[in-house]
């Protein structure tokens, strides 16, 4: 089946169970194939797309007013986009925003990302929900030439997510530091100059604004290779360990990270805090099982109520994995739950400060209810700091 959004379609999208849309195409020309999913967020299009936890993954936007303000370096999560394509509604218009420095087709274009705009995505993500997430091939092609049936044959060909080990992709190739701190009116992001704990940080997709938020709650940090070691760890002589967002199947990953943060885990009495793909790391390393999702969580309005306060705390969530709460072993707890579907979106280790969540407290985009977890950690390290001999 195929719906058409113009008489002379620019860009065909192509799933794996036949059904074809045609749209407009804007971006970069060309063709990609993977995993196709939706976000409901209504704002920060640009950090979506440059959230490297989007690898292997094309982003239908429910929301239809995507690229109205543009695009500027300063929103950028990482250097380039990362997500594979874009599916929008409406054409962007052109920005009306006082921080916008490029269109979106442009800025998609420069980067090699590929978009189509023209597409009915309430239909779409009707069919994700009930289906779950398919796999997808999107071409855009200016002269409007489509070989539908191969189109349709790539997206059954592609591999999926599971199994896929795709931190090694998106993780630095060697250490860094890092300063920053949030935006703020006016200055924008000023440098923390006084840090107070020094921190690693495994980077498996970091986004800069988990960064920034760790450098404003006092943190000096050390980012590392995803594959990133005990010993390569414990040379910086770290106050606590932070395990980042990212892509890809958790249980692919864990067969290099899962060791090293048992060691950890083991050896020392560091805190350690995940977010995301970091989350579900600590989790096989404390001995859970993870599975994946049907459609994912994607959206920066997503109820999560702390077990511990009671509290219901509205997120920002990327993840097609998740952990399996009945699988958490005694000694482990579930402190936060999706209010949307009852699945895990936190846990903590008794009596230790080493804990983890599956949404995203930075977040960027999406509300700030979950701030107070940055600030948590670093009085975990105060903590521990507070008790070592002078």
């Amino acid at each position: 089946m195929a719906t058409a959004a113009s008489a002379h379609p620019t860009a065909c999208l192509a799933l794996s169970d036949g059904t074809v849309f045609y749209g407009m195409g804007f971006g970069a020309t060309g063709q990609t194939v993977a995993e196709l999913c939706f976000n409901t967020a209504m704002t920060g299009y640009q950090e979506i797309m440059t959230d490297p936890s989007y690898a292997g993954q094309i982003v239908t936007f429910t929301f239809p007013h995507i690229g109205n303000t543009g695009t500027n370096p300063e929103d950028d999560e990482t250097a380039d986009p990362v997500a594979a394509g874009m599916v929008v509604k409406w054409m962007p218009t052109d920005p009306s925003n006082w921080r916008a420095t490029q269109h979106l087709s442009e800025w998609l274009a420069a980067r090699g990302r590929i978009a189509i705009g023209g597409i009915d995505t309430r239909r779409l993500t009707r069919a994700i929900r009930q289906q779950g997430a398919p796999h997808a091939a999107l071409v855009h092609d200016p002269d409007g030439n489509f070989d539908v049936k191969a189109l349709v044959a790539a997206a059954r060909g592609f591999a999926g997510l599971e199994g896929m080990d795709l931190a090694k992709d998106v993780t630095c190739a060697q250490s860094y530091r890092w300063n920053e701190m949030r935006w703020a009116w006016p200055d924008g992001y000023a440098e923390q100059t006084e840090p107070q704990h020094k921190v690693v940080a495994i980077d498996y997709g970091a986004k800069r604004n988990i960064l920034r938020c760790l450098a404003s709650a006092g943190c000096d940090v050390t980012v590392l290779p995803a594959t990133a070691t005990y010993d390569d760890i414990m040379a910086h002589q770290p106050d606590g360990v932070f395990l980042s967002n990212g892509p890809g199947d958790p249980a692919a990953t864990g067969a290099y990270a899962v060791p090293m943060i048992k060691d950890v885990i083991a050896k020392t009495d560091l805190p350690v805090f995940g977010i995301c793909l970091g989350h579900q790391m600590l989790a096989l390393a404390l001995g859970a099982k993870t599975t994946k999702m049907s459609h994912g969580h994607h959206g920066a309005n997503h109820p999560v109520k702390d077990m511990d306060t009671g509290k219901v705390e509205i997120t920002s969530m990327n993840h097609g994995f998740a952990v399996d709460s009945q699988s958490l072993p005694d000694g482990v707890l579930e402190t936060h739950r999706s209010l949307f579907d009852g699945s895990n979106c936190g846990i903590r280790m008794e009596g230790r400060p080493v804990y983890s969540v599956q949404h995203h407290p930075e977040a960027s985009p999406g509300p700030q209810d979950s701030y107070y977890l940055f600030e948590r950690f670093a009085d975990a390290m105060a903590q521990r700091s507070a008790k070592e001999p002078a």
